[in-house]
């Protein structure tokens, strides 16, 4: 009864794309490009991007991107959630790269992409400690430099790899989830054939930890605590007004400011919390990204 369970808590986690959204081919000069005639950016074209064939202990062939900033200090591992590929995140990690001014590392699944094999728990754990060891040992970068980020099932293969590390500079667990079995059945306790036992396994973890979900399951804001029955939170994405002078300014699930509640249209917050500066008129207003604090000295707000 257990493995059953676990079997079909392992099918409900995995929706790769079919087809993947990209190929990667090798240039006359020996160099991977990913070739994708879905995405709006020729990512063969971009020469801050290394595409790279990663091998894992379990005999796998991940694909992973490395996405280069000259002025980055601190690392991103990206770990992405379970229904998309490298391909559909590349824009959204060209941006990240810029707007946190950091070096990215993104990668898919056993069985994603163009990734060999097929997905499962165990050989999620093996991929991102095979794309560790690459930044590790191709790119020189240090767990004191290093932040995991965790979407949804990627959570799953962050928090084993934070587990393991604990001079980390941080871990930002976006949509994760507790356990496979408390996603699909609502249980409140540990069963030994459960997949994913994030709920254990953080309390393992030594560094900051910034957590990103939605407050309830439609993402609904109590529309009584703050006058906009329609308005739709993020957690801890939500602004606090003292801070930049907007009282009633409420970030939505993703992190977009609801331009209706507060008469911005164009206003945005990013996955982790990025102010967009030139749509607000705070150029520097950022998010800290370990610890979620408003950076005081970006608006001119000692108290922040």
């Amino acid at each position: 009864m257990g493995c059953m369970v676990s079997r079909l808590a392992a099918k409900f986690a995995f929706f790769p794309p079919s087809p993947a959204t990209y190929q990667v081919k090798k240039r006359d000069d020996g160099r991977l490009v990913a070739v994708s005639s879905s995405m709006p950016i020729p990512l063969a074209d971009d020469g801050s991007l290394d595409v790279l064939l990663i091998d894992t202990k379990r005999g796998n062939k991940i694909v992973a991107f490395y996405l280069r900033n000259p002025y980055a200090r601190l690392t991103l591992l990206y770990s992405h959630g379970n229904a998309a590929d490298l391909g559909q995140l590349y824009d959204l990690f060209a941006q990240l790269k810029v707007n946190l001014k950091v070096n990215l590392m993104g990668y898919d699944y056993s069985g994603y992409g163009a990734s060999t094999g097929k997905p499962s728990e165990s050989n999620t754990y093996a991929d991102i400690e095979a794309v560790y060891e690459c930044l590790e040992t191709e790119y020189g970068v240090s767990q004191e430099d290093l932040i995991l980020y965790g979407q949804s099932v990627g959570s799953g293969p962050t928090l084993h790899l934070a587990a393991r590390l604990p001079r980390l500079r941080g871990v930002v667990l976006h949509s994760a989830i507790l356990s496979g079995l408390r996603v699909l059945c609502h249980v409140k306790f540990t069963l030994c054939f459960d997949i994913y036992k994030n709920v254990n396994k953080i309390q393992k973890v030594k560094c900051p930890v910034l957590v990103i979900h939605v407050l309830n399951v439609v993402g609904g804001l109590n529309a009584q605590n703050v006058g906009y029955p329609n308005a739709v939170p993020n957690v801890v994405g939500c602004l606090n007004a003292q801070k930049v002078g907007y009282p009633n300014a409420v970030p939505n699930a993703v992190g977009g400011l609801n331009a209706q509640k507060v008469g911005y249209p164009n206003a945005v917050l990013n996955v982790v919390g990025c102010l967009n500066a030139q749509k607000v008129g705070y150029p520097n207003a950022v998010l800290n990204v370990s610890f979620g604090g408003l950076n005081a000295q970006n608006v001119q707000d000692p108290a922040a």
